[in-house]
């Protein structure tokens, strides 16, 4: 499938915020669904703009925001150069831009042409792992589903679990120090409790960053067996048929 893509800058209450968007290219006259895609730690990296493009090869829209936008300078790092990136992804405000910055890359997709407004998803991996989590807890009435991977979620975003009114696709790493398999349990128990629409898929043997094949934690069969949920998740949820 010939791919589409573009590099929009997105308005924003704190200013422009760059970003990347990637869509199927062949006319249709059926719209199609969206997905925004929140990057790792590491910024708008190559890996994820790879991301970006199986999605929409899938079938997707998928814009990926730039969520360091507010920083000058240096925004995208190597996966060797995870100090700088660490410093910069602690400076982000979780529940004030950032969370204007998602309202913001909502309105963008369901605003583009030929995408479905109704059948808008988010997907993350590590910090966005984490902000897709969050999405779905502050943004379920403009979203159709949320997949998070190897996200952390911290205590404060577990006990709003009740107001996700979206389906939730969780996948983590059992090695994972960020999100160990005590604390997968005790987040998979309180989407139970809650009578949620939620998955929790663990690969015993990988690490937090399994799925970047630019990662020394990469884990070839735990990412491709991952894609194929994360893809197979979108394909159902998210359908226009």
């Amino acid at each position: 499938m010939s791919l589409d893509e573009q590099e929009p800058t997105i308005d924003t209450p704190d200013g422009p915020m760059a970003a990347f968007c990637a869509g199927p290219g062949e006319t249709s006259a059926v719209p199609r669904p969206g997905i925004v895609l929140l990057m790792d730690a590491f910024g708008l990296t190559p890996h994820l703009r790879g991301v970006a493009r199986r999605l929409a090869a899938e079938g997707h829209v998928v814009l990926a925001p730039d969520l360091y936008h507010r920083e000058p300078g240096r925004r995208t790092f190597g996966y060797d150069d995870e100090d700088e990136a660490m410093q910069l992804m602690h400076r982000l405000d979780l529940a004030g831009g950032l969370e204007r910055d998602l309202r913001a890359a909502l309105a963008w997709l369901a605003a583009r042409p030929g995408v479905r407004a109704d059948r808008i998803g988010v997907a993350g991996f590590g910090l966005g792992g984490g902000v897709a989590f969050y999405a779905a807890i502050a943004l379920s009435d403009q979203l159709a589903a949320a997949a998070g991977v190897y996200g952390i979620v911290p205590n404060a975003w577990l006990e709003r679990v009740d107001e996700i009114r979206v389906p939730l696709l969780l996948l983590f790493g059992g090695l994972d120090p960020y999100v160990p398999l005590g604390r997968i349990a005790q987040i998979k128990l309180r989407l139970a409790e809650a009578g949620k629409d939620a998955e929790v898929v663990v690969y015993r043997e990988a690490d937090h960053g399994f799925f970047c094949d630019e990662s020394d934690a990469y884990d070839a069969a735990a990412a491709q067996d991952a894609w194929r949920q994360v893809r197979d998740f979108f394909a159902r949820v998210l359908s226009t048929s």
